[in-house]
């Protein structure tokens, strides 16, 4: 049997693309929920910008314009009133923000145990059901999943910090010796900073597919994914930046649509006083874009992460087989 080798990025994301093609009501069952959930953390933000404008409009209606002889002493003006306070306090929007960000964390978790029954063949009579059975299978693994995502954002801050420090004194002493002047002058040498956090995140990446697929739980998970990488990092690496980059290039383009059609729905929505409703629905769609481009690219990076799981395991087989690698016993040694 030919031994297992790493694909194209596109090929992976391809196969992600076929693999899903007959599943489409499945991802759909199972997204529209946290989708929904996602979208409705954000209207209390449609709530007070539909307030301010109200407020807005109401005070700016209540103004007249008058001649005033010269005459006359003038009256000392009065201060102009502030903005209306929100109908939501700045709190409470930005705990439904980080509840926001948890949703969009559990749908990796949904997704990848959707894609594990996806591949073993299972189903359920009904798609009410399957997605039943996914959430079940789903919320048992839920706190080692938020226990390997916070371990990977707390490892990937300090490895990256670690690694920040020195790449940042070397900068600081290139600027005031001016040895790269076009390098040091340029917002380019700050965002080179950010390349040590990358490198951190590529390492923890499959920690999440560990824990599914695997069952490897919270440290066991993290060391599972940096050994993966072994040997193999800027192969893997170069990948995992296609999906990142691929991935956010489909978001930008949903976002640049979404902004257009808030621009011309936005007057219709302040007209009719349903400004509110209007955003809620243009927020709506784009999570539902979001979510649904994640997980295809989720799917990808278990593709990936499979073929790195059977080229380490042909790899230990190799150092076991080799010669010399076992004590044989020789065939004279009953005599």
């Amino acid at each position: 049997m030919a031994p297992t080798r790493l694909k194209s990025s596109f090929i992976y994301l391809a196969n992600a693309v076929n693999d899903l093609r007959g599943n489409w009501a499945i991802l759909a069952v199972i997204i529209v929920p946290l989708a929904l959930a996602a979208s409705l953390c954000l209207l209390p933000d449609a709530l007070n910008l539909q307030h301010q404008l109200v407020q807005t409009f109401e005070n700016s209606a209540g103004q007249t314009i008058s001649y005033i002889p010269a005459q006359v002493p003038l009256h000392p003006e009065r201060p102009e009133p502030g903005p209306p306070p929100p109908l939501y306090p700045v709190w409470f929007t930005r705990f439904l923000h980080v509840l926001s960000l948890v949703i969009t964390v559990a749908l990796s978790l949904v997704v990848l145990c959707a894609w594990q029954r996806m591949q073993a063949g299972m189903r359920a009579p009904s798609l009410i059901s399957e997605a039943l059975v996914i959430y079940r299978r789903a919320i048992p693994l839920a706190p080692a999943f938020a226990l390997i995502a916070l371990l990977q954002l707390l490892v990937t801050i300090v490895g990256s910090a670690l690694l920040v420090v020195p790449g940042f004194l070397v900068y600081v002493w290139l600027y005031y010796t001016r040895y790269m002047v076009v390098f040091v002058d340029r917002p380019v040498g700050f965002a080179m900073l950010a390349v040590p956090g990358f490198f951190v995140y590529v390492w923890l990446y499959f920690a999440r597919c560990a824990l599914v697929f695997d069952g490897r739980h919270s440290w066991h998970a993290l060391l599972f994914s940096r050994d993966l990488m072994r040997g193999r990092f800027f192969k893997v690496a170069t990948r995992v930046l296609v999906f990142l980059v691929v991935w956010s290039g489909y978001n930008s383009w949903a976002a640049t649509v979404f902004v257009i059609v808030s621009l011309l729905l936005g007057p219709v929505g302040v007209m009719t006083n349903s400004i509110a409703a209007t955003i809620f629905m243009i927020g709506l769609l784009f999570v539902v874009v979001t979510y649904s481009t994640a997980a295809f690219f989720v799917v990808a990076g278990v593709r990936l992460y499979q073929d790195l799981v059977a080229i380490a395991s042909e790899e230990a087989a190799a150092k076991v087989h080799a010669p010399g690698s076992a004590t044989v016993p020789l065939s004279g040694a009953s005599a």
